[in-house]
């Protein structure tokens, strides 16, 4: 079977929306950008930090379930998948069926800089009283996650943009 799907993963501020979005553009018009958080906010129909701060985290995840076998189910499409998207085999078997899964990495440190400029109480899972150990620990949890379901790894800091979208369309030979 062919894919013609890209999920992009990794963790929070790596530039899995830029990325996703220019991506899709380099494609074509056949192409177009979808976030899994999108589709989880219009399922659940409140923000992000309501469904951790009201329903938790459980909660959330079950709408990731469903928001990535919607997204699996799509044909020319680049994804963007939350950061914890790996945490549930089931997602990343979903997107696997149609997609190449490419894991955009970038250091703690970038990650914490790319994160305070928009403010930690938009990100639930760091909005703590030392973020930059927060996004540290989740990083160094995360990362054999994010191995086992990468089939490609880019490195994603001090890159442009356009250099990472076309290391992704030589690398996965993804057609437009």
């Amino acid at each position: 079977m062919t894919k013609d799907c890209i999920a992009l993963i990794g963790f929070m501020a790596t530039g899995k929306t830029a990325v996703g979005k220019l991506l899709a553009e380099y494609l074509g018009r056949d192409y177009k950008f979808i976030e899994i958080d999108k589709i989880i906010i219009d399922d659940a129909g409140k923000s992000i930090p309501q469904i951790f701060s009201e329903d938790g985290e459980i909660r959330f995840r079950e709408y990731e379930i469903v928001a990535c076998k919607k997204a699996s189910k799509l044909d020319k499409v680049v994804i963007s998948c939350g950061g914890g998207v790996v945490l549930n085999k089931i997602n990343i078997d979903y997107l696997k069926q149609s997609c190449h899964i490419v894991l955009l990495q970038a250091s703690a440190e970038e990650i914490y800089k790319r994160v305070i400029k928009n403010g930690k109480e938009t990100r639930p899972l760091i909005a703590k009283e030392d973020p930059k150990a927060e996004i540290k620990k989740v990083l160094k949890f995360r990362e054999p996650f994010y191995r086992a379901a990468a089939e490609l790894t880019i490195k994603a800091t001090e890159k442009k943009l356009e250099d990472i979208v076309i290391e992704i369309i030589e690398k996965t030979k993804i057609k437009a």
